[in-house]
């Protein structure tokens, strides 16, 4: 397995799923190990934000009030109200990638605890998902081809 090849995957899982599964699976690995390798990118990159998250909340901060409006009736306000933290765990990785999910949630105030539990199995799960269903488009378009 080469190594570079992993460091890739792992750093753009940091960033984005979107990215990284795709060029797993151009580089031909294992599923297991496209899934463990974003996952763990994921992870990292959320504990990264949070670690340097103060200077990242303080900015979100301004643009979610400008996007929320001032009297916290906006659409960022709406669905925080209707689904928490689990919710912004559970969708962020797949919708704006874990590292603004995050930063989305430290500016809301979750729990950090909960945050990085909610946040970690996001990533896992849209990871597992993602990578199935790539994985489930090759083979369909490898069996046009017989």
């Amino acid at each position: 397995m080469d190594v570079l090849g992993l460091l890739a995957i792992f750093g753009l899982g940091a960033f984005e799923l979107w990215a990284a599964i795709p060029a797993g699976m151009a580089l031909q690995l294992h599923p297991v190990t496209i899934v463990v390798t974003t996952t763990l990118g994921a992870i990292a990159g959320i504990v990264l934000v949070t670690l340097a998250g103060e200077r990242a909340r303080v900015w979100l901060e301004r643009w979610l009030s400008r996007a929320a409006g001032t009297n916290g009736q906006g659409r960022v306000a709406r669905v925080w109200t209707r689904y928490g933290v689990v919710g912004l765990g559970l969708l962020s990785p797949l919708l704006v990638g874990a590292p603004i999910g995050t930063i989305v949630g430290m500016t809301l105030g979750a729990p950090m605890g909960r945050l990085l539990f909610w946040m970690s199995l996001g990533a896992a799960l849209c990871s597992a998902g993602l990578t199935l269903i790539g994985m489930m488009g090759l083979m369909g378009w490898q069996s046009l081809g017989q």
